[in-house]
């Protein structure tokens, strides 16, 4: 099998992983939280997640082609809501909830960005 074609393998099996995982902890979450707080926390780990794993990736130094599309591009890819995420502001947007979509959408950018500098520094601490 060529090598793109392993690489497309993991990204698929990744994207199923990071799908299920995505369902699993929305469903936990749902007993808790309500929409939109199960999307930021699982945009949040996600983002974590990534920031961890790229760095540590990059520190290894060899080639991880295949667990890099497993992990970056399958399993974060399945697993966070980008897409969810501005359908929901957009729907505190229509409903008049102002304030509160404003507050969504930077809280959820700035606390998922500080997320992936959270996961380079424990990704720091691995050997």
């Amino acid at each position: 099998m060529p090598s793109s074609y392993r690489v497309v393998m993991m990204i698929a099996l990744g994207s199923a992983v990071g799908g299920v995982l995505r369902y699993l902890v929305g469903n936990t979450l749902g007993d808790v939280v309500q929409v939109p707080w199960r999307t930021f926390v699982i945009n949040v780990t996600g983002s974590f997640v990534l920031g961890a794993f790229l760095y540590w990736s990059e520190r290894q130094g060899t080639d991880h082609a295949g667990l890099r599309a497993f992990v970056a591009i399958g399993l974060c890819g399945g697993y966070t809501t980008f897409s969810t995420f501005s359908y929901e502001t957009v729907g505190l947007l229509e409903t008049g909830a102002y304030a509160r979509a404003v507050t969504y959408a930077l809280g959820s950018v700035v606390t998922s960005v500080a997320a992936v500098f959270a996961g380079f520094g424990v990704a720091k601490l691995l050997p």
